[in-house]
């Protein structure tokens, strides 16, 4: 199946740090690489290698692929809360008899001085806010539907992408850009907007961590999304930067 002796043809489920870094090793051992990315933003960064762009039609769709690319090994490096793409990897790899490795990070823990509100999705988080609140939506734009029905509340979305048509809701203000990697960074941000409460999701990892640290440091609530039970269990090989989110614990 593999172009040259000793090499494997590889598939990587990405869209994470943790798929930039595998596809960077498994080149590094003189494999051929191929990152699959949703093609949910416009501009992703984009690992060594070569890349795919959108979805492959559901579990028989990936099986196809796997067979038709000659692929020897799937690996699912996809975010915590990708339970539909996480699920038919491991189907298609049924189907297709291709060996399926899932990677994952450990959840984010709470600290001590952090005030976690913990609840199991969206609707809950929506549900959870208490009127008045300037909530911080670190959560993507596809994610915020439920949040709209709260009149009573003003939101700060952050997005990777500009908006297509900007909002006319003045309850709705947007930040365009990706998470900042230092805390005093994303803490400026916070108290420039005013917020009174950080929503996110339990992604884990050090992408993004900072918004916890930020959140810890001017005693904001955090109303933290768990993940999806079906990915709760997901096991596979911790990487270098999932050691070091571990510690900081």
């Amino acid at each position: 199946m593999s172009t040259d002796a000793g090499q494997k043809r590889i598939l990587i489920l990405g869209g994470t740090a943790q798929a930039l870094n595998i596809a960077r090793d498994e080149i590094a051992k003189g494999n051929d690489v191929i990152t699959a990315l949703a093609g949910r933003t416009e501009a992703p960064t984009l690992p060594p290698g070569r890349h795919r762009i959108g979805g492959f039609g559901g579990a028989k769709g990936l099986a196809r692929y796997l067979k038709e690319e000659g692929i020897d090994l799937l690996i699912d490096a996809t975010h915590p809360f990708a339970k539909t793409i996480s699920e038919n990897a491991v189907l298609a790899a049924q189907q297709s008899g291709i060996p399926l490795k899932t990677v994952t990070r450990a959840p984010w823990q709470a600290e001590q001085g952090e005030t976690w509100l913990k609840v199991a999705d969206e609707a809950a988080a929506a549900a959870l806010l208490p009127a008045g609140a300037r909530a911080f939506l670190a959560l993507g734009r596809q994610h915020v539907a439920l949040f709209r029905s709260r009149e009573d509340c003003h939101f700060i979305l952050r997005v990777v992408d500009p908006p297509i048509e900007p909002s006319t809701d003045s309850r709705w203000q947007w930040v365009i850009g990706k998470p900042a990697q230092a805390a005093d960074t994303e803490k400026a941000l916070f108290e420039a907007h005013g917020i009174t409460h950080l929503v996110c999701r339990n992604s884990g990892g050090t992408a993004g961590y900072a918004k916890l640290e930020a959140a810890r440091m001017l005693s904001l609530p955090v109303v933290m999304i768990e993940r999806p039970l079906s990915n709760s269990s997901r096991s596979g090989t911790a990487s270098v930067s999932d050691n070091a989110a571990k510690s900081k614990r």
